[in-house]
């Protein structure tokens, strides 16, 4: 049986640190059930109380049952001067309601003298006393020994010290931290193998990426002794980034034979990174190991003919086993059993042999080439899947629309749409104002549809995001706009591509609704006519 190691994944808190990262509370929320799918053991939701987007997000999984992750609030030691009673970061960590939580002190005495400007005693009863109150309160501790190997190289019987009073006082994990990422790998090894062999506690990692050594850090940890490493989906986070889990994830369970996560889980990395890259807005990064679009890509000449012949020849690993595919540049080879596998995945019948499937391919290396992606836009793409395979219904037709959008001398602006959409023999026409055109033209929408689906009216648009997809074209360039839309704490995503921002707009928020008639079964119910629609038509009269 392989040596288990705990995953901690940091993406929601130490992730978000770093530049142009960022989620809204809902986002956090989606990302939280697909760490929890993929087999994460622990989540780090954010800090309770430092912003209400993270306490947004701590409520909004109180009364949600993950299956496999503990979900983990952050904070630090209390206060200096603080008794932990009185100490409003501990209370917010107590308020979380987490099964766990995860501290940092301060080990090197640099921080201890000149950013606490406390005694090294001091620092030392802040520890016991935060991990204790944390204890008594019936919480896991995680603790986290910020600065670690600075402060070890700086004076390892203090940094030491700190450890066994956090052990002491009864913390669950000690984790040791390269917060400023400078530490190199030989220098984990020989620390962390001199820190497993001192303590009882279990020893984690916390590694980061200034050195370009986040990863290879995280391992030689683990090979020294360490059995729980921190990281974040994509290397997110702070200046140059943290150690980054879709690399580490697979180089301890393909390559150094621990487990990590359940091995049938391992096929889903691809998309889970891409997902948190989608629901980011961030582009995702093609030449990432493992997870990029170009890490099984082959481009001509001797590479391509020998891995045609055998793909050991130029891949380390096989791209299936992360969820990726091999590529090659002249003749992309992948493409029925990648759509046989999402359509498994979303629950809906998809037969790869048919006649149908060939076509939907086809379709889908298209849309792809025009700049739609379907990580984040499961939706839509169960849409696409079905529509090509006659298993939609057809719920309603646009007819027109226009969107009006007009600003004064003030600075004040409005917002207006007009929409005629056909269901079934009947037309509707609809307007409304909105904050703004695609708010305006999503409520003239369910204004038109709300006659014949009044369901519609319990469904919300959550988030809206756009990204440029060639910004060298300037205002000419197409836009991707990705929408989610929610029920009752269930919620989809949907995806439009167009040179008009308006245009993508509307194919991402119909879609929303499509999909959403579709998974309630709706049926149109019959409008009432109107005095109007009794009137007939006057025919044109001649001169």
């Amino acid at each position: 049986m392989p040596q288990s190691i705990q995953i901690f994944d940091t993406t929601l808190r130490d992730g978000t640190q770093g530049e142009k990262v960022s989620f809204s509370a809902e986002d956090k929320f989606r990302i939280a059930q697909r760490l929890d799918q993929f087999g994460i053991h622990y989540i780090e939701g954010g800090w309770p109380g430092s912003n209400p987007k993270d306490m947004a997000f701590f409520d909004r999984v109180k009364g949600h049952k993950f299956k496999n992750a503990k979900i983990v609030a952050f904070g630090s030691t209390c206060r200096a001067g603080n008794h932990p009673e009185e100490d409003a970061n501990l209370r917010a960590l107590i308020d979380a309601q987490t099964p766990a939580v995860s501290i940092f002190g301060k080990s090197w005495l640099l921080h201890v003298k000149q950013a606490l400007k406390i005694s090294p005693e001091e620092n030392l009863d802040i520890i016991t006393g935060s991990i204790s109150y944390l204890k008594k309160h019936g919480k896991e501790v995680i603790y986290d020994a910020e600065h670690f190997f600075d402060g070890f190289k700086d004076n390892p019987e203090y940094a030491l010290k700190t450890l066994e009073t956090a052990q002491k006082a009864g913390a669950d994990v000690l984790v040791l931290c390269d917060t400023n990422g400078g530490t190199l790998t030989h220098d984990v090894s020989r620390i962390v193998a001199d820190v497993v062999d001192k303590l009882k506690t279990p020893i984690g990692i916390h590694s980061h990426n200034d050195s370009e050594l986040g990863v290879a850090n995280a391992l030689a940890a683990v090979a020294a002794g360490a059995v729980h490493v921190q990281g974040t989906i994509n290397g997110y986070g702070e200046r140059c980034g943290n150690a980054n889990l879709c690399s580490v994830i697979p180089n301890l369970q393909l390559k150094m034979g621990y487990q990590c996560i359940p091995e049938k889980n391992m096929f889903q990395l691809s998309t889970l990174s891409h997902f948190v890259s989608e629901l980011g807005n961030l582009v995702p990064d093609n030449k990432q190991p493992y997870v990029g679009k170009s890490a099984f890509a082959h481009k001509g000449g001797v590479h391509v003919s020998a891995v045609i012949k055998n793909e050991q020849t130029y891949e380390h690993i096989k791209p299936e086993a992360v969820g990726n595919t091999r590529r090659v540049l002249v003749s992309d080879l992948s493409g029925k059993s990648n759509v046989a596998y999402k359509s498994e995945e979303l629950g809906f019948d998809f037969d790869k042999n048919s006649v149908a499937s060939a076509e939907i391919v086809q379709e889908l290396k298209k849309l792809e080439n025009e700049g739609y992606q379907f990580e984040a836009a499961e939706a839509s793409f169960e849409l696409l899947v079905k529509q090509m395979t006659n298993q939609a219904p057809d719920f309603f037709k646009l007819e027109g629309f226009r969107v009006i959008m007009e600003q004064n001398g003030n600075g004040e602006s409005r917002s207006e749409a007009t929409i005629k959409v056909r269901v079934n023999d009947q037309i509707e026409l609809s307007a409304a104002e909105g904050n703004g055109p695609v708010h305006a033209l999503d409520a003239a929408l369910r204004r038109a549809l709300c006659e014949f689906y009044p369901e519609i009216s319990s469904m919300k648009l959550q988030d809206y995001k756009v990204r440029v997809l060639n910004e060298k074209d300037g205002t000419e360039a197409k836009v991707r706009v990705l929408i989610d839309s929610a029920k009752d704490g269930e919620s989809w995503g949907t995806v439009g591509v167009s040179e008009n921002i308006i245009d993508a707009s509307w194919k991402a928020l119909s879609e929303g609704i499509i999909y959403f008639l579709m998974n309630q079964n709706s049926t149109p119910k019959q409008k009432p006519k109107s005095l109007t629609d009794e009137i007939d038509t006057p025919t044109s009269v001649g001169n």
